[in-house]
C-alpha cells in the first residue's frame, strides 16, 4: 500500500514536471514572440522621427523639442547628433538588430543612419558633434560635403567612422565606400608626428590641439586603426596604430606617478584643458591606457607594449582610495588627490568645489583600473602568444546555439522589463517625459540579446525532439 501510494506520488509529480515544463515553454515562446514584436513597433517608431535617417539625442513627448547629449544643447530641425548616443549608437544597434532577426526592416534603418552620417561628413573626412543632413535626398547618389573643423571627442569621429565600416560588412554601395575611405584616410592625416592625436583637427587653437586621452580619444583612434586594419588590411593603419602605442609609451610619465595626464601639450608636457581639468595623473587614463596597450601587444605579438604596465600598476596600487576606488586626478609631485571648479583653481577635497562641479563631473570612481589589472595578469600569466592565439580561435568560432541559449533565463526578465516599459504608440518615455536615443539603444539591445538566445535555444530543443 505504501509502495502504491509513492507511485502514485511519483507519477503526479512527473505530470506536474510535464505541465510546468509545458508552460514554461510556451511562455518562453510567447515571450520570444511578443519581443520581436516589441521590436518592430519600437523600430516603427523611431524610424519615423528620424531625420533623412539620423536622430538628436533627446526628444520631447510631443516632439517639438530636440536637443543633443543634454537638454542644454538645442538640436535645429535640420540637425542631427553624432555624438554617442546619437545616429551611430542607434544605427549599430538596428545592425545588431537585423542580424539577430533576418528583418531588413532594421537594416534600412542602419542604411538610412549611415546615408546620413556620410552626408553630415565634413570634407577633410571628419564629423562634429551635430551635423546638417538637410542636403540628404532620398534620390541622392552622392554627398555634397560642407567644409569645417572635425573632432575626435566623446568617440564622435571615431564611432561615426567605426559604424560606417560595420555597415560596410553588410552592404556594398560607393557612397559608403566612399565614407569610410574619407574618414579613415582622416585620421591618418590628423595623427601628430609624435603618435598622438589631437582633441579637434583641423587645429583651431588652445587645449582643443593638444594630444588628448580624456574622453579615450587617443584610445578610440587605436581602436578603430585596428578595426580598420582587420577589415580591410592596409599596412597604413596598422602603422598608425603601433605610432599611438608608441606615444602612450613615450607620455607615460616617470616614477614614482608612473601613469598618465589627461592631455599634453604640443612639447609633451601635462597641461590644462577646461578650467577643472588641471594637469595631473589621471588614474582613468591609466587604466584605459593599460587595456589599449594589451590590445596592441596582442594584436602585433610585441611585448614591447606590456612593459609600460607594471610601473602604471605599481602607480594605482599606491593611489587607491577606499572601496577600490581611486580620485581621478593626482597632484604632480604630491600625489594627492585634487579637485577642480570653473574658479581655474586646484582643491584638495571635494567639499572645496561648487555643487555644480561636485555632481557634473566624475572626481572618483573605480574607473576600470581593478579590471585592467587582472586583464594584464590574466595575459602575462597565459603568456602572449598563447593568449592571443585563443582569442583569435574564439572570435573565429560562431557561438553555438547551446551557449546562446544559456543566456536565455537570465535575460527573460530585462526583456520582459523593456516589453512593459513600451507604450501604445512604440515609445519608451523616460520618467522626465522626454524620449532618448540612450533609452531605445538600451531596450532594444537587450530584446536582441534576448531574442538571439531565445531563437537559440527554440533549435537546441528541436535538435533535442530529432534525436
Amino acid at each position: 500500500m505504501q509502495r502504491t501510494r509513492m507511485m502514485v506520488a511519483i507519477a503526479a509529480g512527473l505530470a506536474l514536471a510535464c505541465i510546468v515544463g509545458r508552460a514554461e515553454a510556451a511562455d518562453g515562446g510567447d515571450l520570444l514572440a511578443e519581443a520581436r514584436s516589441a521590436m518592430g513597433r519600437a523600430a516603427d517608431f523611431f524610424t519615423a522621427i528620424s531625420t533623412n535617417g539620423g536622430w538628436a539625442g533627446i526628444y520631447s513627448a510631443d516632439l517639438k523639442e530636440r536637443w543633443g547629449e543634454s537638454v542644454r544643447e538645442r538640436c535645429r530641425p535640420n540637425e542631427i547628433w553624432v555624438q554617442p548616443p546619437g545616429t551611430p549608437t542607434v544605427g549599430k544597434t538596428f545592425l545588431q538588430a537585423y542580424r539577430v532577426t533576418g528583418d531588413k526592416q532594421y537594416l534600412a534603418a542602419a542604411r538610412n543612419a549611415g546615408r546620413a552620417l556620410v552626408w553630415g561628413q565634413r570634407t577633410v573626412g571628419g564629423w562634429d558633434h551635430r551635423v546638417d543632413v538637410s542636403r540628404l535626398t532620398p534620390e541622392a547618389a552622392m554627398p555634397e560635403r560642407r567644409d569645417g573643423r572635425c573632432t575626435f571627442d566623446d568617440d564622435i569621429t571615431q564611432g561615426a567612422i567605426a559604424m560606417l565600416m560595420d555597415l560596410d560588412r553588410t552592404l556594398d554601395e560607393p557612397w559608403l565606400d566612399d565614407g569610410v575611405r574619407l574618414g579613415l584616410a582622416f585620421v591618418l592625416k590628423s595623427q601628430a608626428t609624435t603618435g598622438g592625436w589631437p582633441q579637434w583637427y583641423p587645429l583651431r587653437g588652445g587645449y582643443h590641439d593638444y594630444y588628448t586621452f580624456n574622453d579615450a580619444t587617443i584610445n578610440d583612434c587605436i581602436r578603430v586603426m585596428l578595426e580598420a586594419h582587420r577589415q580591410y588590411g592596409g599596412p597604413e593603419y596598422l602603422a598608425a596604430a603601433r605610432r599611438g602605442g608608441d606615444f602612450i609609451r613615450a607620455a607615460q610619465l616617470a616614477d614614482p606617478q608612473a601613469g598618465w595626464a589627461q592631455q599634453y601639450s604640443r612639447d609633451m608636457k601635462p597641461a590644462w584643458a577646461r578650467a577643472f581639468e588641471p594637469p595631473a595623473v589621471c588614474s582613468a587614463v591609466a587604466g584605459r591606457n593599460i587595456r589599449t596597450l594589451i590590445a596592441l601587444a596582442l594584436y602585433t605579438r610585441d611585448d614591447a607594449y606590456l612593459k609600460p604596465i607594471p610601473a602604471a600598476l605599481a602607480w594605482l596600487d599606491r593611489s587607491k582610495l577606499a572601496d577600490n576606488r581611486w580620485a581621478r586626478f593626482y597632484e604632480l609631485g604630491t600625489n594627492k588627490p585634487i579637485y577642480g571648479d570653473r574658479d581655474g583653481k586646484v582643491h584638495y577635497t571635494l567639499e572645496e568645489i561648487s555643487e555644480e562641479r561636485r555632481s557634473g563631473y566624475s572626481w572618483q570612481g573605480d574607473y576600470g583600473v581593478a579590471s585592467a589589472a587582472a586583464y594584464y595578469r590574466n595575459v602575462t600569466e597565459t603568456g602572449l602568444e598563447a593568449y592571443a592565439k585563443q582569442r583569435e580561435a574564439a572570435g573565429k568560432r560562431k557561438p553555438s546555439a547551446a551557449s546562446l541559449a544559456k543566456r536565455e533565463p537570465s535575460l527573460a526578465p530585462r526583456a520582459r522589463k523593456a516589453i512593459a516599459a513600451l507604450d501604445a504608440k512604440g515609445r519608451w518615455v523616460d520618467a522626465d517625459g522626454r524620449i532618448r536615443t540612450s533609452t531605445f539603444v538600451g531596450h532594444l539591445r537587450t530584446l536582441s540579446d534576448y531574442v538571439e538566445a531565445a531563437q537559440a535555444g527554440r533549435k537546441v530543443e528541436e535538435g533535442g525532439h530529432a534525436r
